[in-house]
């Protein structure tokens, strides 16, 4: 019989010198001795130095996908969980097992066969593989978080401060140190810039753990670092230390200062005028851009695409006062405004105790509809109606439930969903003449910008454009000027008729 092939797969987690120095080694020795013992053909040895908690192992990959090509027949590991502690890799190696793939595991700790049972106990090993590396992790970020709470740093420290492995605490490298205060202290005065505070670090040989010269990146990432200043920030919590500062919350202060002013972008700076890019030229239609002329300032078209443009220029004073009137064009007096928000609020009242009812009612023929079909099942249970009949009746049913939610939906979606916009208009409109006679520069331009579009000047005249359904009050002079009697039947506007009949526009106000 010819001897079984198998590959020897040693790993261990970390390739670091000091962890697990004989661990590859003696697993090596140990497995071929038992090969030895066992007669086992050894094709080849594999070995890898890297977790086995979340898949993506390239040696491991490669040696299945070797065995899919008949290289070997079997595995030869110090124990299951050197092979997977994570699911998607144990299931992969079971996978290969059932399909003939892997004919033979073995292990020096433990048995295994290629039967129902032996595949049962593998997912087992492979299970508390991972429970012990879903375990350990949670006791790690347990302790974190106890650290944490008691003020310790439960990381390695950065660079100036030194882990003290008998207290579990960390303190203030005594070389370093000093080093990490000098820079922040050059940099709290903004005349230095992160490249000179790099060169001054080299300068000071100050180097990173292992031993490489200090970056741009990580001089920033030290100066941005609360732990400085004795402030412990971990996953977005923040955690008052017990370690010594090295540098007072003060200078790091000042530090995050410089830093965030030098971060924003020097441009130019603009003035502050009130109606930059609101207006364009009437007569070639540029953008209408502000200067300031012997303390005035005076509105002007730009000419970038007809320099012959024959617009003059206009006082900004000139252009306000013209936008005053414009928006006191779109007022509502204050009564007539009070009146239609009455009315609305009084007529979404209603719409809501309308819609309750209706709502009530479908769906009560709803749950009529469900009797219904549930009576022309049990008939059908019965054998009292054919195959046919039943399915003809309850497609039927279906329909007309259908068509009841159909229904429902329409009210949900319209029950009072445009009382609260059409207030909101009344009630701005209300305010517009707030804002023509006492607002302020900023407030007239955001107002007039909101109600109205394609604002142009020509011949020093404002042009405007209502926008959607502000056009219904531009330019109303019943509105913006009668008298102020009180809303009645028998309040009549300049022009001989009943301003709410106006506002209706000869309709009601809520036509159905």
């Amino acid at each position: 019989m010819e001897p079984q092939r198998f590959f020897l797969y040693a790993r261990k987690s970390t390739d670091d010198a000091s962890h697990q120095v004989r661990s590859i080694d003696d697993q090596i020795a140990e497995l071929r001795d038992l090969a030895r013992a066992r007669g086992l053909v050894v094709v080849d040895t594999l070995i890898e130095k890297q977790t086995a908690k979340k898949p993506g192992r390239p040696v491991f990959n490669d040696m299945l996908a070797r065995l899919e090509r008949y290289e070997a027949s079997g595995i030869l590991a110090w124990h299951p969980d050197r092979l997977a502690r994570n699911a998607l890799d144990g299931g992969r190696v079971i996978h290969m097992v059932d399909m003939g793939v892997i004919k033979n595991l073995v292990f020096p700790t433990c048995p295994f066969d290629p039967t129902p049972t032996g595949k049962f106990m593998l997912s087992i090993m492979f299970g508390q593989s991972k429970y012990y590396v879903d375990n350990l992790g949670e006791n790690i970020r347990r302790g974190h978080r106890r650290k944490l709470a008691d003020g310790i740093w439960p990381a390695f420290t950065p660079i100036g401060y030194l882990n003290d492995r008998a207290t579990r605490t960390i303190g203030i490298d005594p070389v370093r140190g000093p080093m990490v205060q000098e820079l922040f202290r050059l940099y709290a005065t903004g005349l230095y810039t992160l490249d000179q505070l790099t060169q001054v670090a080299r300068t000071q040989n100050l180097l990173t753990r292992a031993g490489d010269p200090l970056s741009r990146t990580q001089i920033h990432k030290m100066l941005t670092n609360t732990l400085y200043c004795g402030i412990l920030k971990w996953k977005d919590e923040v955690h008052e230390g017990r370690h010594e500062p090295l540098v007072s919350a003060e200078l790091f202060d000042q530090v995050e200062h410089v830093i965030s002013g030098k971060s924003k972008p020097r441009g130019k700076r603009l003035k502050s005028y009130t109606y930059r890019g609101v207006f364009r030229c009437g007569e070639c239609g540029c953008f209408v851009t502000t200067e300031t002329q012997k303390g005035h300032n005076y509105l002007r078209c730009t000419k970038r695409v007809k320099r012959d443009c024959s617009q003059p220029y206009v006082r900004e004073e000139v252009v306000t006062l013209q936008v005053s009137d414009a928006i006191a064009s779109f007022a509502l007096p204050g009564d007539t405004a009070d009146w239609i928000v009455t009315e609305l609020q009084a007529e979404e009242r209603r719409g809501q105790v309308e819609a309750s009812t209706t709502i009530h009612e479908v769906q009560a023929a709803m749950h009529e509809v469900d009797g219904r079909v549930s009576r022309l099942t049990d008939a059908y249970l019965a054998k009292a109606l054919t195959i046919e009949e039943f399915q003809e009746g309850k497609a039927r049913l279906i329909a007309e439930k259908q068509s009841h939610k159909d229904r429902l939906a329409a009210v949900e979606a319209s029950r009072g969903n445009w009382f609260e916009p059409a207030i909101r208009f009344v009630l701005a409109s209300k305010q517009a003449a707030k804002y023509a006679s006492e607002g302020t520069e900023p407030e007239k331009r955001d107002f007039i910008k909101k109600v109205s579009s394609n604002l142009t000047i020509r011949d020093k005249r404002l042009e405007i454009e209502a926008r959607g359904a502000w056009k219904l009050v531009a330019n109303q002079g019943v509105f913006a000027h009668h008298d102020k009697t009180a809303p009645c039947s028998g309040a009549v506007s300049p022009h001989g008729e009943c301003r709410h009949d106006r506002k209706r526009r000869g309709g009601d106000s809520n036509p159905r």
